[in-house]
C-alpha cells in the first residue's frame, strides 16, 4: 500500500502513439468476451531501478492487452528518475508533493473522476510476472458479482527465506471467490486484499466513496469488507501474479505491524464482522517454523525475533491511543500520518 506532476517528455517515448486509451461507458464487445475500459494506477516515489522493471513490464502488459488500458503515475516529487521512466513509457504522470500523500486520498483523487470500467492499483515494486499479468487479474470482472480482486504475488528473486515464505502463506495457487456467507469458514482472509496488485469494479467503488482517507494503511481492506458487506463477491486470482515482497529488518517489522494495529483499533467493525487476526497469526508462525526448519534451519532464530517484534508491535499498536503521539511516530513505519492525523 503506498502513492502517485506534470512533467515534459524524456528520451525517446516507447509509446509513440499514446497507447489505448480509455473510453467513456461499459467496454465493448470482442468476440465472447468483454473489452473493458482500464485505468491502472501506480503510486511512485523514489522507485529506482525496480520501477524501471516494472514500468518496462507494465507497458509490455498494456501492449498485449485485449482491453482499452490507460496507465496513470502519481509521482510523491522523487528526486530520482521514476518521472522520466514513466514519460519514456508514455504513461500519464502527475506530480504532487510528498506531504500530500495519503494511502487512501491519493488513490482516490488519481481515479474518482475519471471514466473507466475497472480501477487496477499496483505499486511500484511490483512487478507483472508476465505479459498476460493484468488481463487474468481483469477477466475475473465477467463475474457480474466480483467488486474486487487481487492477483499472486510471489516473491522476488532476492527475496530471504522469511519474506519467501511469507509470501507462499498468503498467496496459495488456487483461486477463489468469496462472499459474505464464507466468512464463517474464511475469516478476516474473506476481506483480505492487497493494492500492491489489486483491482475494482469503478461503479462499485465509486458508490462505496472509494478509499478511506487519513487513514494509516490497509485502504484495500476496508473498502473489500465494505463491497462484501455490501452483498459483492471478491476474487483471488492465482495466476495472474507480480513479483513483490520485503526483506524487512526485526525493526521494520516491528513498525509495520505497529500500524497494522492502529488500523484495526481504527476500524473495529472489520474484526467484529470477519473475526481477528490472531487465529491467522498463529497458523503463519507454525508453517514458518515447519518452513525454515525443513529448508532454512539457521533462519529460524531471524524468524522468532521477527514474529516476537510482530507480536508486541501489533497490540502496543492497538492500544496505541495510550501512548503519547510523539511515541507512535516513532514507532510507526508513517511517521507522516502521524503529523496529520486527527
Amino acid at each position: 500500500m503506498s502513492s502517485l506532476e506534470v512533467g515534459s517528455d524524456a528520451g525517446h517515448n516507447l509509446h509513440a502513439e499514446g497507447g489505448s486509451r480509455v473510453a467513456s461507458g461499459q467496454g465493448s464487445e470482442t468476440g465472447h468476451s468483454k473489452a473493458w475500459n482500464v485505468l491502472v494506477m501506480v503510486p511512485v516515489f523514489n522507485g529506482g531501478e525496480l520501477w524501471k522493471e516494472c514500468a518496462q513490464a507494465l507497458y509490455r502488459c498494456q501492449q498485449t492487452s485485449k482491453h482499452n488500458v490507460r496507465i496513470k503515475v502519481v509521482d510523491s516529487s522523487s528526486t530520482d528518475d521514476s518521472v522520466a521512466t514513466a514519460e519514456l513509457h508514455g504513461f500519464e504522470v502527475t506530480v504532487i508533493p510528498g506531504t500530500d500523500f495519503d494511502h487512501g486520498g491519493t488513490r482516490n483523487a488519481a481515479v474518482m473522476n475519471e471514466e473507466a470500467d475497472i480501477y487496477v492499483f499496483l505499486t511500484q515494486d511490483a512487478v507483472p510476472e508476465n505479459v498476460s499479468t493484468l488481463d487474468l487479474l481483469i477477466e475475473v470482472f465477467n463475474d457480474d458479482t466480483v467488486a474486487v480482486a487481487y492477483g499472486r504475488q510471489l516473491p522476488h528473486r532476492n527475496a530471504n527465506p522469511i519474506a519467501s515464505h511469507a509470501r507462499q502463506f498468503n498467496y496459495g495457487n488456487a483461486s477463489r471467490v468469496l462472499g459474505k456467507d464464507d466468512r464463517h469458514r474464511f475469516g478476516i482472509k474473506t476481506v483480505f486484499a492487497s493494492n500492491s496488485f489489486a483491482a475494482y469494479r469503478a461503479r462499485v467503488f465509486r458508490e462505496l466513496g472509494g478509499f478511506p482517507e487519513r487513514n494509516i494503511l490497509s485502504e484495500d481492506m476496508y473498502l473489500t469488507a465494505k463491497a462484501v458487506l455490501g452483498g459483492h463477491r471478491t476474487a483471488y486470482v492465482a495466476n495472474a501474479c507480480v513479483r513483490h515482497s520485503h526483506n524487512y529488518t526485526p525493526l521494520e517489522e516491528f513498525q509495520r505491524y505497529f500500524d497494522i494495529g492502529v488500523f484495526q483499533a481504527d476500524h473495529p467493525w472489520i474484526m467484529k464482522e470477519f473475526g481477528k487476526a490472531e487465529g491467522e497469526g498463529m497458523r503463519f508462525v507454525k508453517s514458518e517454523a515447519r518452513s525454515l526448519l525443513a529448508r532454512h534451519p539457521l533462519w529460524l532464530p531471524r524468524a522468532c525475533l521477527h514474529n516476537a517484534f510482530k507480536m508486541a508491535a501489533y497490540r502496543l499498536g492497538q492500544n496505541y491511543r495510550r501512548l503519547p503521539r510523539g511515541w507512535c511516530a516513532l514507532l510507526s513505519m508513517q511517521p507522516r500520518y502521524w503529523k496529520r492525523a486527527p
